[in-house]
């Protein structure tokens, strides 16, 4: 049976070492860990195989999202031809101890190592774009990334991302090898990466990758959202989510709401529209489980937003109007990633 045509998606260039993908991506973490139990694999496989019949081309997993089951989901997508019709970006940096304790590690050694991992996992002989998920802050960067460096020399990888990382460890990292994408979380209600992260990458001219665009599904579901999550969903512990602040956020997607039926569009699709909106160099990656979701997420591509009603979204959710971190803890997020001088490094 012949391969379904794919519909081209406009594509976009990530960095400056030739890296290119389609508009929009999709993240799969939810398919596998985090907000609830795995969902079936058949459905999943499915899925991915919609997205990429849409023309979405840059798939996102993490080896920490299982942990390992999402890479395994990813390389049954991939057959039957699909991995020659994709760019597919994964992660590494974040294991788990048995007893499930979290530990960031980015030696040359552990790099290698997860490396090695993901390739067989995900089937693949080469991954396009392999992401440090979190900063080591016992590991100088440039050493992270000199082994990066040495990983594309024998073609295992392609390009290098980083993913909540600071200005300054952005900076370091680039200078040892371009870095193409910088991965961080970007919506309406997650801007501060504006101050800062977002001008240093413009500057070194690396792409941006924003992952939960949709505020973890908040701006598609609104307060109702938290009603209907499992005792295993991580958002249930998130700041944002909680009583108090959920009650003073609800006002924002109200108002996301109001303008949305304004518009004669679902309040997630003007979400997303916004973040789309934000520049040519910025690529968002939509989660979900759903396939319905997902067409509901595509219809934002055709959403045009003036510059007033750019404004008057961010209006919305300014700073001072936002209520609740991102994480329950936010340390190996940017705001804490700087690593230690190269000059500290001694290798065992």
């Amino acid at each position: 049976m012949e391969d379904a045509p794919v519909t081209p998606l406009p594509r976009i260039k990530l960095g400056s070492q030739g890296m290119e993908v389609s508009v929009q991506g999709l993240g799969c973490m939810a398919m596998s860990a985090f907000y609830g139990p795995a969902k079936p694999e058949a459905d999943m496989v499915a899925l991915i195989r919609r997205a990429v019949a849409a023309g979405v081309t840059l798939l996102d997993t993490s080896d920490s999202y299982g942990p390992h089951t999402n890479e395994v989901l990813i390389g049954k997508a991939l057959q039957d031809g699909v991995r020659e019709k994709v760019e597919v970006a994964t992660k590494f940096g974040i294991s788990f101890a048995a007893d499930g304790r979290r530990e960031v590690r980015g030696d040359p050694e552990y790099v290698r190592a997860a490396c090695e991992g993901s390739l067989r996992r995900l089937g693949v002989d080469c991954i396009d774009l392999y992401y440090q998920h979190r900063v080591d802050m016992s590991v100088p960067i440039e050493i992270t990334i000199g082994e990066l460096k040495k990983l594309i020399a024998e073609g295992k990888i392609k390009y290098i991302g980083l993913s909540e990382a600071s200005a300054s460890t952005i900076r370091r990292a680039h200078s040892v090898h371009p870095v193409t994408a910088v991965q961080l979380e970007w919506s309406l209600w997650s801007r501060d990466v504006e101050e800062d992260i977002i001008p240093t990458c413009r500057e070194l001219g690396i792409g941006i990758v924003a992952y939960s665009p949709l505020g973890r599904g908040f701006f598609t579901r609104g307060p109702k959202l938290v009603d209907s999550l499992s005792d295993q969903d991580s958002r249930k512990h998130m700041p944002r989510f909680q009583y108090k602040n959920l009650e003073k956020n609800t006002q924002i997607f109200e108002n996301v709401n109001a303008m949305a039926v304004r518009k004669g569009c679902t309040p997630s699709q003007l979400a997303l529209a916004w973040v789309h909106h934000k520049g040519s160099d910025v690529c968002p990656i939509p989660g979900t489980t759903k396939i319905e979701n997902f067409d509901n997420n595509m219809g934002a591509l055709s959403l045009k937003l003036t510059l007033e009603e750019m404004g008057e979204l961010e209006s919305y959710a300014n700073v001072g109007n936002v209520q609740g971190d991102r994480y329950a803890q936010m340390e190996n997020t940017w705001k804490d990633s700087n690593t230690p001088p190269l000059s500290s490094w001694k290798a065992e």
